[in-house]
């Protein structure tokens, strides 16, 4: 059974990751001809499309691709659920796809940061995945750039960002973990 749920919780991670980064690119205005994003907007199309037909964007929101990444989440735990044989709660369902939308949006920011900074090492910086990279963080870290004093050539952006985002984590862990227990941290 574990196997299964490794499975499952996989399947739907990554394509939830997907979805919230198609919504995170249109937000971002980054290139759309890019490989990254191109490869995004073929893995996402099928759904989104005929989604959006549905349910239009609002100021430059792709709300079907909201709505996506909320269904997707809610999907996980009714899966989960029936697969481990226990009874669908319905009224904390939405509450856990919204709370895992936001959690993994989070998430997929620290690794997009991680790999950003591990590149900004290693790389001369002409590989068309990390245009994207900065499309899609410079909106978060030139704000805190502005702020932080020059410190001889070391960029603490990204820290500050990370100590940020454990932080916002931690304490939606520490506010949610009375009202849904300790679910949270599997979210």
């Amino acid at each position: 059974m574990n196997a299964l749920t490794f499975l499952i919780d996989v399947a739907f991670n990554t394509y939830l990751m997907i979805v919230i980064l198609r919504v995170w690119l249109q937000l971002a205005k980054a290139d759309f001809y890019n490989p990254l994003s191109q490869f995004i907007v073929k893995a996402t199309n099928p759904i989104l499309v005929p989604l959006r037909r549905i349910i239009p964007g609002v100021f430059g929101i792709d709300m079907a691709g909201v709505a996506l990444a909320f269904i997707i989440a809610i999907g996980k735990f009714a899966v989960l659920s029936l697969v481990q044989g226990e009874a669908l709660n319905w009224v904390v369902l939405p509450i856990l796809g919204i709370l895992m939308a936001i959690k993994k949006a989070g998430v997929l920011l620290f690794w997009i940061l991680l790999i950003r900074a591990i590149l900004s090492w290693v790389s001369q910086g002409g590989h068309p995945v990390e245009y994207v990279m900065a499309q899609l963080t410079e909106p978060l870290l030139a704000p805190v750039r502005r702020i932080l004093p020059a410190m001889g050539g070391l960029d603490l952006s990204m820290l500050v960002v990370f100590i940020g985002l454990n932080f916002i984590n931690i304490l939606i862990g520490d506010l949610l973990t009375p009202v849904i227990g300790p679910i949270w941290f599997s979210l």
